[in-house]
């Protein structure tokens, strides 16, 4: 995950530039794994659809494509069976919020969906080492 994580990281700063990204987005993105964490701001959303799109992660019409997805988390470190059930998480969670116009509101709680779904398998990163370890590797 840390792979992954750092390379939403890399586009963070040209969708702040882009969208004029105030400090409570940076707050949620520092504090994605934290469970207890809210996510409230729809700004955070805006910021999740900029990096996806991108790392080239959504189709045409703002959905998860699968076969970006899936190469991108196997060429961030994911062998191939993890990939796919992350694919499939994310799908899941999409599935859920289809009625959400707002494409923003609805990434919000596609990533709300998500971070649930990683630590209902225990595979979110323990926050204090996925945060140093991304700093670290942004620098």
């Amino acid at each position: 995950m840390k792979g992954i994580t750092s390379s939403f990281f890399k586009v963070l700063d040209e969708c702040k530039r882009e969208l004029g990204l105030t400090d409570n987005v940076l707050t949620d993105l520092y504090y994605f794994w934290k469970q207890d964490h809210p996510l409230m701001h729809r700004d955070t959303g805006c910021a999740i659809v900029c990096m996806s799109q991108k790392l080239n992660l959504l189709d045409t019409i703002g959905k998860l494509h699968h076969g970006n997805a899936q190469e991108f988390a196997i060429n961030h470190g994911a062998g191939e069976q993890m990939a796919k059930k992350l694919v499939t998480m994310v799908h899941e969670c999409e599935q859920q919020f289809m009625e959400q116009e707002d494409s923003c509101l609805r990434a919000l709680d596609v990533a709300k969906c998500f971070r649930t779904a990683m630590h209902d398998v225990n595979w979110a990163p323990k926050f204090d080492i996925i945060v140093t370890e991304v700093l670290t590797e942004v620098k």
